[in-house]
């Protein structure tokens, strides 16, 4: 026992590990709240949509204003914006479906920032803001950032839970009860835009992307209420976060990816043995309906006694 409490706590001797770890957990409990909303929405596929869509404008902020951290914030959050909130309003004003007008945007602003990188004379350090950042290089400026990402979201999930309750369920009876519909899926865009920016530096958008979704779809396959759902998520995210952060240090591996796999391993152990939704559980019961329904046969297809 000993020697497992000294290999858990081994790496958070150095204040970078703390940093990195706070970071993490921080960032993955919002990201996992909108990544609840957005699987119950069927709207998972957007968020990568929205992490390529940043491209541009982070580009256009590195080629503008330089590497300064507000700078390519500004310019990924106009970005995502751009995308999330344009998307809608075509979803809503035109008859393009929603997952369709986001195809759309994604595919003219990603093809406009590989444009920008491209002119630029060093892109490398740009796409490591995007695809891939050093978790363990977290400075205060960022852990602030993560800090107050943070700290907003789950603040507006506390304040409005019930119209983003439902929004995500049902948004035809939300719109039915004189609910601001639109309003409140511009503001779930909206977060998940600022939650990604704010990956930037500590990810990148993409494996950020493992933050959103993978703590929640694993909870949806445990949890069968919503408030029982988000804290499973918020909860597998941030330990999650520490324990990729841990194995990635002893392993001498990069870190985002080791968070990433973490939350994967889990996901994958939970499709196959969570007992109501997963794999083996409907294996099982199928094979127990398929054995009541041989002994409802063999029941009635029997002669009466006597006979």
């Amino acid at each position: 026992m000993s020697d497992l409490v000294v290999w858990l706590t081994e790496p958070f001797a150095y204040p970078f590990m703390w940093r990195a770890a706070l970071a993490g957990a921080l960032l993955g409990i919002s990201a996992s709240l909108l990544g609840c909303a957005m699987v119950v929405r069927r709207m998972a596929l957007m968020g990568d949509a929205l992490a390529h869509a940043l491209l541009p404008g982070v580009g256009l902020a590195w080629l503008v204003m330089g590497t300064s951290l507000g700078a390519l914030l500004v310019g990924g959050v106009i970005a995502g914006l751009i995308t999330a909130i344009g998307s809608a309003l075509v979803a809503r004003l035109t008859r393009v479906k929603e997952d369709a007008a986001f195809a759309a945007l994604f595919i003219t602003l990603f093809a406009a920032g590989v444009v920008l990188v491209s002119r630029l004379g060093t892109p490398i350090d740009l796409l490591h803001f995007l695809f891939g950042s050093n978790v363990l290089a977290i400075g205060r400026d960022e852990l602030l950032l993560a800090a107050g990402v943070s700290s907003l979201t789950v603040a507006i999930f506390a304040v409005f839970h019930r119209p983003i309750l439902l929004e995500c369920f049902d948004p035809i009876f939300h719109r039915a009860c004189g609910g601001r519909s639109a309003l409140t899926h511009i503001v779930i865009l909206c977060l998940t835009v600022i939650n990604l920016v704010a990956a930037l530096r500590t990810l990148g958008t993409v494996l950020a992307l493992g933050l959103f979704l993978l703590p929640a779809v694993t909870a949806y396959l445990w949890c069968s209420r919503w408030g029982t759902m988000l804290v499973a998520a918020m909860v597998l995210a941030a330990v999650g976060s520490v324990a990729g952060l841990v194995i990635s240090y002893h392993l001498g591996m990069a870190s985002g990816p080791c968070i990433v796999l973490v939350l994967g391993a889990a996901f994958m152990g939970s499709a196959l043995l969570s007992p109501r939704y997963g794999l083996l559980g409907r294996l099982l019961r199928s094979r127990h309906h398929q054995r009541e329904e041989g002994d409802a046969t063999c029941a009635i297809t029997l002669p009466p006694p006597g006979r």
